[in-house]
């Protein structure tokens, strides 16, 4: 994460790693308390840490039991970049493990809006687009760029899958970028709103019942 302020995870209590033999790791957070979200494209069968500010100590650890990857995600443009993971066991809930709700289908974001992303404010969406488009990277709807054309704030390689928050409410999810709080380069993250995003999350928390 480039241009961070130090944070509680009582203050984003839904906030997990995603931890692989004690030393790559990236970002989750939890939906319901046997359920978490992350990016496909960092999706491994291992383990997930909540209510901790370590990494690698301290919280509740669970492990994967199912992974339920958007079956439209490709590898090589980063699009339907979205896994939903049943734990093996629910997490107790309480004041640094707390679930988080997600955005409505089709609820627009304003640009300009300023969000919060967390980990170890949005721009307009044309302008995204033309910025990638000079990096023969394609913005698809199913995406959302947050960040400053200018630089200077952004979530970086160990952050994803983690959480974009606006209000409370869970709108995107940390999913690529080129370089870390680069000029011209805002993040670009999986939109919760976009419907068939949305709709593949709830089909897999109906597997999971």
């Amino acid at each position: 994460m480039v241009g961070r302020q130090n944070a509680e995870i009582e203050d984003h209590p839904y906030q997990l790693s995603f931890e692989v033999d004690n030393w790559r790791f990236c970002g989750a957070f939890l939906i319901r308390p046997n359920v978490a979200v992350t990016a496909a494209h960092r999706i491994w069968k291992c383990k997930l840490r909540a209510g901790s500010n370590l990494l690698h100590e301290g919280g509740q650890v669970a492990k994967v039991f199912k992974i339920c990857s958007h079956p439209k995600f490709d590898i090589n443009t980063i699009d339907y970049d979205v896994s939903v993971i049943l734990l093996d066991e629910p997490l107790v809930l309480g004041a640094g493990v707390q679930t988080i709700p997600l955005q409505s289908v089709n609820e627009e974001i304003p640009t300009g809006t300023v969000a919060t992303f967390t980990g170890w404010g949005r721009i307009r969406k044309d302008e995204c687009v033309e910025l990638y488009s000079h990096h023969n990277a394609t913005v698809t709807n199913r995406m959302i760029c947050f960040g400053y054309t200018e630089g200077g704030k952004d979530a970086c390689e160990f952050d994803t899958g983690g959480p974009l928050v606006i209000n409370g409410m869970l709108v995107g999810v940390v999913s690529w970028g080129i370089g870390c709080a680069e000029r011209n380069q805002p993040g670009v993250y999986t939109k919760i709103s976009h419907p068939e995003i949305n709709s593949h999350i709830n089909e897999c928390l109906a597997k999971f019942e």
